[in-house]
């Protein structure tokens, strides 16, 4: 419902503004002179201007006198009062934001310059109060700590190992890197942990800006049957019996081919229009890779990958934030990493900038003996939610099908000491008396001997010697 803010209704706010100091400053932050009426226009700077100069607002006498408009005395302000002013206030300025936006992006288009109209469009919508107090810390600890693990994340990732390392999984909301260097596997990780998203019952979506939509599920259907890629042309029915098999148990997936150069708004309007479309939500997506994006919220050349990158990784995280869905993509390590087995941020193409905005970073290290031997190995460059830094995954990879999996096992980790150790007391429990008895027994020279100086002496008693 459209509402019309009149001369008089505008003249209500700022006399409850005059009436309650308390109210002008829950929305000085949005409070702009230039929203109101031309009659009331004056009246709002003087009071702007005289409670930045002398910390007060100014009496009714003294607006009278200097602005000539004649404000009324609110008499009593409740609390309904105050509440519906915040409202209203809320939506007549982003309403008259908006008005002053459009007509500016009208010019800025007349002129050809179309990267600040956006800007100018959002930020007008996005004008709001401060209502949120955020949360009373002591309040409800138990609350608050099952709303971080319930309600936000913490979604496994499907290897075991890599989930105890990060104390649960990736979080809805956050950002999550993959370095690597160029065919270290970037893509084939991302397209393995969507097959675990998927195999949990999560929608999602892989947004491809290197390879063609046929070759990424090319790969994964490899993965999905358990076929080699050469294999599968041979039997082209089959394979796709098994997709579909494997697609009634799993959550919906979507492969998007977007050119390199995209934005975090080309993005954002594919899955607007994929949930109109599908009629689903996503809960997650994998972009393949951060960097092949370009920036919106800035003009930044190609060439300046610092820069760049930092845009769009806090572009990405946004979005991940906005929409509250797993987001995983990639990054290049610079050829510094390339004799490396140990990497650190001075490893990441471009620097540090996106490791500072990511919540979760991991290099992946592998050679083609590696692969042969059927290895991975993620090394934790970074993990806002966990102790993980520095910390190593071994996976196993399937050459053929190029599936990576789990057993949630590694001879270094303190579960697998213990299984170990239980493993051994149960064998000892689970003998009887009679077996524990059965152990060989080690005869000893030192024992032999001692037999024989016992029988020289039982000798020399009786007299026989």
């Amino acid at each position: 419902m459209n509402k019309e803010y009149s001369a008089d209704l505008q003249k209500l706010f700022l006399e409850i503004m005059v009436a309650d100091g308390h109210s002008y400053v829950r929305v000085q932050n949005i409070f702009n002179p230039e929203n109101f009426d031309r009659t009331l226009r004056e009246c709002a700077k003087f009071i702007a201007g005289y409670s930045e100069k002398y910390t007060s607002l100014p009496g009714l006498d003294q607006i009278r006198a200097v602005t000539k408009v004649e404000l009324k005395p609110v008499p009593e302000i409740n609390d309904g009062i105050l509440e519906w002013f915040m409202n209203e206030f809320e939506s007549f300025t982003r309403r008259q934001e908006l008005e002053r936006a459009i007509l500016k992006a009208a010019d800025l288009l007349e002129k050809g310059e179309y990267d600040p109209v956006e800007k100018l469009i959002k930020d007008a919508v996005q004008i709001s109060l401060t209502k949120d107090m955020g949360t009373d810390y002591f309040a409800d600890p138990v609350a608050r700590i099952n709303k971080y693990f319930n309600s936000g994340g913490q979604v496994s990732t499907g290897w075991p190992q890599m989930d105890r390392l990060l104390y649960g999984g990736f979080s809805r909301g956050e950002l999550n890197i993959f370095a690597g260097g160029s065919g270290s596997g970037k893509s084939l990780v991302m397209m393995n942990m969507a097959l675990n998203w998927l195999d949990a019952g999560l929608n999602g979506v892989y947004i491809s800006l290197e390879l063609s939509e046929e070759l990424t599920s090319l790969r994964t259907d490899a993965m999905v049957t358990s076929t080699g890629t050469k294999d599968i042309r041979k039997d082209v029915d089959t394979t796709a019996l098994k997709v579909k098999m494997f697609g009634k148990k799993t959550g919906s997936y979507q492969v998007k081919s977007l050119p390199a150069q995209s934005n975090i708004n080309d993005i954002r309007a594919y899955l607007k229009e994929y949930q109109i479309q599908k009629g689903r939500q996503v809960d997650f997506i994998m972009i393949d890779y951060l960097d092949l994006l370009m920036p919106v919220s800035a003009k930044v050349s190609p060439s300046d990958l610092f820069v760049k990158d930092k845009y769009v990784s806090e572009e990405l995280r946004n979005l991940a934030k906005e929409l509250k869905i797993l987001m995983v993509t990639a990054s290049q390590l610079n050829r510094s990493a390339v004799e490396e087995v140990e990497y650190d941020h001075s490893h990441i193409s471009g620097g540090i900038s996106k490791i500072n905005t990511a919540d979760n970073v991991f290099g992946i290290f592998t050679s083609r003996s590696m692969k042969e031997q059927g290895k991975y190995q993620l090394q934790c460059m970074k993990s806002r939610s966990s102790t993980g830094v520095g910390q190593k995954v071994i996976l196993d990879y399937n050459i053929d099908t190029m599936r990576i999996t789990d057993s949630g096992v590694t001879e270094t980790t303190e579960s697998s000491y213990k299984s170990k150790a239980d493993d051994v007391m149960s064998q000892i429990k689970s003998r009887g008396p009679s077996e524990s008895k059965q152990e060989p027994v080690v005869v000893t020279k030192v024992a032999v001997e001692s037999a024989q100086l016992k029988t020289m002496l039982n000798n020399l008693k009786s007299g026989q010697l």
